[in-house]
């Protein structure tokens, strides 16, 4: 058995990017964030939040670190986001995606995928 959470669409409050007079500025940045936990913290033996991962204090460190000043890329905002999910023993390995939209044109999305292993979130907390 495996258990996920995923959190999709979330609209990061971040002032991200570097940008000149004719660029295309995106007016959204999006997250789309799956945890692996273990499977008994989704299969449960009784109906009760002692059962469960509880995710809004990692949603909040999101926000937190989003909010936390001007970043030149979302791969260091990714990171960051990372290193807050190795915080938590609970998190068995991790994938983010995240994407600015529009690109070119009033259209179009772009996004930077990562998937950090188990074994690269055992590093990560050593």
């Amino acid at each position: 058995m495996m258990a996920f959470v995923e959190l999709t669409g979330l609209e990061l409050p971040v002032s991200l990017g570097i940008y000149g007079p004719e660029d295309v500025v995106p007016d959204m940045h999006l997250l789309d964030l799956t945890l692996r936990l273990a499977a008994a913290q989704v299969h449960i033996p009784s109906d009760g939040m002692e059962h469960v991962f509880d995710y809004d204090p990692l949603i909040a460190e999101i926000d937190r670190l989003a909010r936390d000043g001007h970043y030149d890329t979302q791969e260091w905002l990714m990171t960051r986001i990372v290193r807050a999910c190795a915080a938590y023993p609970e998190i068995q390995s991790v994938a983010l995606h995240m994407s600015k939209r529009p690109v070119l044109n009033s259209s179009g999305q772009l996004g930077v995928r990562l998937h950090v292993s188990a074994a690269d979130m055992a590093d990560l907390r050593a």
